[in-house]
């Protein structure tokens, strides 16, 4: 593998229009945290089967001559998610995959992108307003964006498992099938969304105007969460973990992510001097397994919501 080299800033995503809206701002100079804003809203219209604004954020940041630091957007459980609410309504095991009562955390996401603004606007000059770091998002949004093949392969695949979820179908089909490889999708409601983002402020999604709408479309359909839900969320600033490494310091995210299993992971085998073996011999792969059951076993035990452990 050979490593990229670049002077003027660079910028990776899974989907190359999510790579050039955070490129775009780096040229209009703005700084890494306005170009990654610009990227995570750019993937969420672009990348719709594997990124959304329905998800969580976690940012680990670095200013030059500063302490890692990072945000914790990730919502917590509604209140009503309880086990005498599932119980009420015939789900006394597990919880189901899909489906509204499956709708039980706030989404963080659009707070994630709000504090990094905040972060940006206090510690690196930021300047850029959220509708020019949306701009790019809202335009694919509206205008539509060539369907993937990992797009329209996937859509196909999960069609029947997703086909009676509400809004679905309206959202991702194509008279009802999956979006053909090279044809354009667009996503009218999420422009709308992103517009009114970008005019009142991420504070709008959980104490807003579309805050009232979300909590009203999901309690209509049956999900425990509620106003007071998205009220009470705010991403928190935290200090990332810290793994010293013998090639140098690791950082990664605090739980609920998994970002402690990678550093143990990590750890463990640089510890057992894993660069005595061949990579991909039988003894390289085997140290991989086990350290990762090793850390695998602490994560079932101990991560789980920071306010519990």
């Amino acid at each position: 593998m050979q490593p990229k080299w670049g002077i003027r800033g660079m910028a990776v995503a899974p989907h190359s229009l999510a790579s050039e809206s955070a490129l775009g701002v780096l040229k209009e100079g703005g700084n890494a945290l306005e170009a990654m804003i610009a990227a995570a809203a750019t993937i969420a219209v672009v990348y719709p089967h594997m990124n959304s604004i329905g998800g969580d954020s976690f940012w680990v940041v670095h200013s030059p001559g500063k302490a890692m630091g990072g945000i914790d957007a990730c919502g917590a459980a509604a209140g009503l998610a309880t086990k005498n609410w599932y119980a009420e309504r015939g789900i006394t095991k597990a919880i189901p995959f899909r489906g509204a009562v499956a709708a039980n955390t706030v989404a963080g996401t659009i707070s994630g992108w709000g504090a990094a603004q905040k972060l940006s606007q206090q510690g690196l000059r930021g300047k850029l307003p959220l509708s020019r770091l949306l701009a790019d998002a809202i335009y694919y949004a509206e205008a539509g964006v060539p369907v993937t093949h990992s797009q329209s392969s996937l859509t196909a695949k999960k069609r029947a498992e997703l086909i009676d979820i509400p809004g679905f179908a309206n959202t991702f089909l194509v008279n009802g099938q999956a979006p053909a490889v090279g044809s354009i999708f667009k996503q009218d409601r999420l422009a709308k969304t992103l517009r009114q983002i970008a005019r009142k402020g991420t504070e709008d999604y959980y104490r807003g105007d579309l805050a009232e709408l979300l909590a009203k479309e999901l309690t209509e359909l049956g999900s425990p969460l509620r106003l007071s839900d998205l009220h009470r969320h705010h991403a928190k600033l935290i200090d990332p973990l810290e793994l010293k490494h013998s090639l140098g310091n690791v950082y990664n995210m605090t739980p609920p992510t998994q970002g402690v299993v990678s550093l143990m992971i990590l750890g463990i085998l640089d510890q057992l001097n894993l660069k005595r073996f061949k990579v991909d011999s039988a003894e390289y792969v085997h140290h991989c397994v086990e350290a990762t059951k090793q850390a695998f076993k602490i994560r079932d035990q101990y991560v789980t919501d920071p306010a519990y452990m």
